[in-house]
This record gives C-alpha cells, sequence and structure tokens, in this order.
C-alpha cells in the first residue's frame, strides 16, 4: 500500500513514498537558482530532464518498485505553471499506465501535514513560511482557514530579493541568515495589520540602506524586523482561536532564528511548538506522497481528467476529510 508523491511547485523536483505514514523515501533534484533568480521554461526544462532518475532515485531508495506503487500524487499548486505541468503529467502517466488512483495535492497543506504528523501534534495552528507564501493557517472541521498573510510578496521572496540586491553567493535567505550573525540592529519598517503583514516596504527599506551601512548590519535589522512581524501577527491569531498548538513550516521555517523566536513567544502562553528536519521544510515529495495517502484512506477519488493544475490554488479550496 505505498503512496508515491511527485513535487515540482519550484525549482525543486521531489519524489517521495510513503507507506502508512511511514516515508520510505525522499529522492530530489533542485534547479541551480543563481542571481538572476527563477526562470519558469528553464527550470520546467531542469525537471523534465531529471524527473526519470528521481523516480528511480526514490524507488531505490525505498526498497521498492513501480509494481509496489498502489497510488500516486503530484502538487496541483500553487507554484509556477510550467513546473506544476511536468509533476502533473509525470503523475498522470504512472497513474494511467499501472491503472492505479491519482491525487492533486495543495502545496501549502502538504507542508502543513507532514509537520503535524512529524511533530507529534494533533490539530497545531500553522505559521506557513515559504518564498512565495506567508500565511497562518488554522485547520476547521473539514478544510482550513487562512487568519492572516502577506499582503505582497512571500517572506522567503523578500529575503531572497535582498540578496540579490546585495550580491550575496548564493543570493539566497539563508545567505542573509549567516549575514546577521554578525549584525546589528537598525530601525526598520514594520507592517503589521491585525493578523497580516506587509514586506515589500522592509524590502526596499533594506535595499537602499546598501552603501550606507554594512551588509551584516542590514541583513540581522531585515531578518530580526521580519521575524518579529511573523510572531507578533501569529501571537495574536494563537490567543484569538486559543489554541494550544503551533506549527512552523515551508522553506523559511528551516530559519533556526525565526525557530527560536517563536519557541520564545510560544513559551509564555503554554503553547506546545513543533518543527521538523529541514528535509521536510524545503519543498519534497514526502509531504506530497504523505497527504495523497490520507486522502486515500479517507475515501476520495478523482477522475484523471479532473486532474489539472491550478497556480493559485489556496488552501481554503482544499477538502480535507482525513481528520
Amino acid at each position: 500500500m505505498a503512496t508515491l508523491g511527485i513535487e515540482s511547485s519550484a525549482h525543486t523536483f521531489g519524489v517521495g513514498i510513503v507507506e502508512r505514514g511511514r516515508v520510505l523515501a525522499n529522492a530530489k533534484s533542485m534547479y541551480p537558482i543563481t542571481d538572476k533568480g527563477m526562470i519558469p521554461a528553464k527550470v520546467a526544462d531542469h525537471h523534465i530532464q531529471t524527473f526519470k532518475e528521481t523516480i528511480e532515485q526514490a524507488l531505490y531508495d525505498s526498497g521498492l518498485s513501480m509494481s509496489d506503487i498502489d497510488s500516486v500524487g503530484y502538487t496541483r499548486g500553487p507554484g509556477l505553471g510550467p513546473c506544476l505541468r511536468v509533476g502533473q503529467l509525470a503523475a498522470r502517466t504512472i497513474s494511467e499506465r499501472r491503472s492505479i488512483p491519482i491525487f492533486p495535492v495543495n502545496h501549502a497543506c502538504a507542508h502543513i501535514e507532514i509537520t503535524r504528523r512529524m511533530a507529534g501534534l494533533r490539530s497545531p495552528l500553522a505559521l506557513y513560511v515559504s518564498g512565495g507564501n506567508s500565511q497562518i493557517v488554522a485547520r476547521e472541521k473539514h478544510g482550513y482557514h487562512v487568519l492572516g498573510e502577506t499582503l505582497d510578496i512571500g517572506v522567503g521572496n523578500m529575503l531572497d530579493n535582498f540578496a540579490r540586491s546585495a550580491k550575496m553567493v548564493p543570493a539566497w535567505g539563508s545567505s542573509v541568515a549567516k549575514s546577521a550573525i554578525k549584525g546589528r540592529y537598525l530601525p526598520m519598517p514594520y507592517t503589521v495589520k491585525g493578523m497580516d503583514f506587509a514586506f515589500t516596504g522592509l524590502l526596499t527599506s533594506a535595499a537602499k540602506m546598501l552603501g550606507r551601512h554594512s551588509v551584516n548590519d542590514i541583513s540581522h535589522s531585515l531578518q530580526e524586523t521580519a521575524f518579529s512581524m511573523l510572531c507578533e501577527a501569529t501571537e495574536r491569531a494563537l490567543l484569538l482561536t486559543r489554541s494550544r498548538e503551533l506549527a512552523v513550516c515551508g522553506g523559511v521555517a528551516q530559519s533556526s532564528r525565526l525557530r527560536e523566536m517563536l519557541s520564545i513567544m510560544s513559551r509564555p502562553h503554554g503553547i506546545r511548538f513543533g518543527f521538523v528536519d529541514d528535509q521536510y521544510n524545503s519543498d519534497n515529495g514526502a509531504m506530497i506522497a504523505y497527504v495523497a495517502e490520507l486522502m486515500r484512506d479517507s475515501g476520495s477519488s478523482f477522475q484523471l481528467d479532473k486532474c489539472t493544475i491550478d497556480q493559485k490554488y489556496r488552501i481554503e479550496e482544499v477538502e480535507a476529510l482525513w481528520r
């Protein structure tokens, strides 16, 4: 009863294999991001060139063959259209050739659900922070509700954009984090509106400071301000919903500083705080396989011609029958 999941929403082509909630394999191939960022057509070409070997690697790592796979999932969205299409076509081909069920998975839902499972949380409020998305998400009876989110760009994109402006190599948020360790705080724009937040003003201010202040100081101030905004909005959501658990997930959840700040914020309220290993915070196929298995076991079914992609697939649209 193994499920294969394919993630292809952005720079990563990931293939995971899950059986009864246990991850058997989590293979991936990443498009090398340069200072020019991601060009969707080129990233899709990378996925086309590597999908076969990544699937084979996942099967090898799991000790299974394709005949052992009895269901397949793929990322329906949100994400970059050309990249999503590669994963969709790969999953549809597997489903059709093997006559096995196929499940279109929401990317944000997958991040939240695998974190809930691996962190041992029951029904946490989730802070989902990635390149393209930043949202505070609560679980409802048969779905999810976004309590707050970015009003402009995701915090990950903001950090990556600054890294490019500062000519960091590689031009990623992780480079900003390394630079921030040696910096001191400078005042920066702080934009929180209830449980929503915005990052473009912060990014513009940081870019204008280049050449007038040290890159370390700007990096430190940018990161501290952005993460403080996320903590404030998340704390407000926790108190509003009376949630007793908090999970952070997504690519930016790999930040040790963000996790530290959320832990400090949670402690006085008696909130149980959890996160997962970095391989599951970065985009990966295991999270897609896990949610596809949940969908299968809850009785969901999809006709092949209805398994499309949606670049703006919102988590509120997900019908989550498994909890």
